[in-house]
């Protein structure tokens, strides 16, 4: 895992395109339901203050054992961007997140999104381990999870459960293919 900026990835029917500042009002529609904040608190952005945090983003982490790989989704039978995925490499640890807008939940696209981005870091190489953070009460975001291979590891960090997957384990990346819906979840960067 070399490469400091993200490289695109695919799905059955998902972009993953590499984000950039000029996203910004088009998903500044996709996070406007205020329902998408009620697990990691805040509120919907307004384009000014999201393509502000792009462009931090995409700048990249200020510490220099850390990079920030972001990418928004990119619904590809209907050509509009429907939610983001993230991950946060620190070595051989990456921890990621997802969120997919509420128009578009309830068709599987977040465990698709997840599973991706799962598979796509662990082709990359040098990943050991794949970490996110959910809230105890986001039973879909618990299942996206799941689908993409991670477990509860009973450890607790803001009040958010870690699930965790260890990709070094023979077997470990079958593990991380299945499928289900989302809204969203990880804290690695900003929130929403």
């Amino acid at each position: 895992m070399s490469t400091v900026a993200p490289l695109s990835f695919t799905t059955p029917r998902l972009d993953a395109l590499p984000l950039d500042p000029a996203y910004a009002d088009e998903m500044a529609a996709v996070l406007a339901d205020p329902a998408l904040y009620v697990f990691t608190g805040g509120g919907p952005p307004d384009p000014a203050a999201l393509r502000a945090r792009y462009e931090r983003q995409c700048a990249g982490s200020p510490d220099p054992g850390e990079l920030w790989w972001n990418w928004v989704l990119r619904v590809r039978a209907e050509g509009c961007l429907a939610g983001y995925v993230q991950a946060t490499v620190r070595g051989p640890r990456v921890e990621i997140a997802w969120v997919i807008g509420t128009p578009w939940q309830g068709r599987g696209y977040a465990s698709e999104a997840a599973q991706g981005l799962a598979a796509h870091l662990v082709a990359a190489g040098g990943v050991r381990e794949l970490v996110a953070h959910i809230h105890p009460d986001h039973a879909v975001s618990s299942a996206v999870a799941a689908a993409a291979g991670l477990r509860p590891t009973g450890e607790w960090e803001d009040g958010e459960q870690r699930w965790a997957a260890d990709t070094s384990v023979p077997g470990a990346r079958e593990g991380l293919l299945p499928v289900g819906p989302s809204r969203r979840h990880g804290p690695t960067q900003d929130r929403p």
